[in-house]
């Protein structure tokens, strides 16, 4: 393996991992959770019992970004049958393991989501809208009620705050003293796909060519995200929008490849949006996207019966050219992420088909003159519908690509260079939409 091959994969290693919950929630019971390790290791009154947890007298408060908020507000959170930041960030303090990053309420109990439900109850979890210009920011800060007096021996308090990545603890602190602090932002930024000078010349050549050994961990994608969506499919999640496309194919959908891959896809989706317990394979931060850049691929592999190792190579395709575009949109924004996810399945059908270079190109193409204006308002059930039409998108784009179609640079926002194609998405959805962005909290927010 070269140096920059490895460099690459270590970046598909940081933008694809295992999420358990939407990611928004997720990080705010992070949070919680890292607030409440840091008093257990520095209180003598806590952390004796191995139940003192679920017992504790929690008080959280959470400040967060506007997009955190607008992403966990009607978005169910595993295993509690309802939605919503206050019951992630209670979970976080009774049960959460803030070592198993995204994957923070694994294992949750009955009796832990009892005992979050009381403390909710009790208006013991304050959520905020922080006055802070990041996109992604979560700080929590948890006291202990051992007594009335607000001191550290009495009252030990402890926050940690999240920035830029769903994951990415910059600050600790306990009793007003600071333990960690990373550089973050424009001090010490973490590199981006910009930083990488990724190209989708460069993504199309490393997936043909690098060694099978060295990228088959990325079937886990397969793994993950098709229990998921059997999850969806024998379930009653959400709006069972995947399962109403699989159950209606003689009537409306039919059994082709389209409707295959949107049932999946949007079943997986039906599962993650409203509360299921298994985990989703993300990309970029998200679950959404890691299915949706995923399942259509994983789709057309399971319908036609394609081999291990190309599936690798289409995946490994599909979610590169989905970090590549994101990191010129940032990891949230007024712009769906199935738009820049279902791009990257779009490359992924492509090549699996057999598809060229110009091809991928013209996927993408195709894909960004479509459904460019598609919106966030929010994580939530409905988010399978907004998947399925992107699953749709992917193969249209695919099969018109496959036959030599690509939308010209007259039309709007799409360049001859595929580069400048893509930095004008990300254009439009981190600067353009920023207004639309704040509308759509406003909105939410007066309901």
């Amino acid at each position: 393996m070269t140096d920059r091959q490895a460099d690459i994969i270590g970046l598909i290693h940081k933008e694809v991992k295992p999420a358990l919950g939407c990611t928004e929630p997720i990080a705010v019971a992070l949070a919680v959770a890292k607030a409440v390790d840091i008093i257990s290791e520095n209180c003598s009154h806590c952390g004796d019992c191995p139940l003192w947890r679920q017992t504790a007298d929690f008080r959280i408060a959470v400040e967060v970004s506007g997009n955190i908020l607008k992403n966990g507000m009607g978005v169910g959170i595993p295993g509690t049958g309802m939605v919503g930041l206050p019951i992630a960030a209670a979970l976080g303090a009774v049960c959460g393991d803030a070592a198993k990053g995204l994957e923070v309420l694994q294992g949750v109990s009955a009796s832990a989501v009892s005992r979050a439900k009381e403390l909710v109850a009790a208006k013991h979890v304050t959520i905020s809208v922080a006055d802070i210009d990041r996109l992604l920011y979560v700080k929590a800060t948890v006291t202990m009620g051992h007594g009335v007096e607000a001191s550290a021996e009495v009252n030990p308090h402890a926050y940690a705050v999240i920035e830029d990545d769903h994951d990415k603890i910059v600050e600790t602190s306990f009793a007003d003293k600071i333990l960690m602090s990373s550089e973050s932002g424009a001090a010490a930024k973490e590199r981006t796909t910009r930083d990488y000078g990724l190209t989708v010349r460069e993504i199309y050549d490393f997936a043909r060519t690098v060694d099978y050994k060295d990228i088959a961990f990325i079937l886990e994608d397969r793994t993950l995200n098709l229990a998921l969506a059997h999850e969806g499919l024998e379930g009653d999640y959400g709006l069972r929008v995947g399962k109403a496309i699989r159950e209606n194919q003689l009537e409306v959908f039919g059994d082709d490849f389209m409707s295959y891959a949107m049932g999946l896809t949007a079943a997986a989706s039906d599962a993650r949006m409203a509360g299921c317990t298994l985990p989703a394979m993300s990309n970029s931060g998200s679950g959404n996207q890691g299915i949706t850049v995923s399942m259509p691929v994983i789709a057309y592999a399971l319908k036609y019966g394609i081999a291990d190792e190309p599936l690798a190579r289409a995946l490994i395709l599909s979610n590169l050219v989905a970090i590549h575009i994101k990191g010129y949109l940032g990891k949230l924004s007024a712009l769906c992420g199935c738009v820049v996810a279902s791009t990257g399945s779009a490359c992924g059908i492509v090549y699996l088909q057999g598809g060229t270079y110009e091809q991928v190109c013209a996927a993408i193409k195709n894909m960004i003159g479509n459904i460019t204006g598609m919106v966030c308002d929010g994580a939530k059930v409905g988010c399978a519908m907004k998947v399925a039409s992107g699953v749709s998108s992917a193969v249209q784009s695919a099969v018109l690509a496959l036959r030599g179609t690509c939308i010209p640079s007259t039309d709007g926002i799409i360049e001859d260079d595929i580069e400048k194609t893509i930095r004008n998405l990300g254009t439009i959805g981190s600067v353009g939409m920023q207004a639309t962005d704040k509308m759509i909290l406003d909105i939410m927010l007066c309901k």
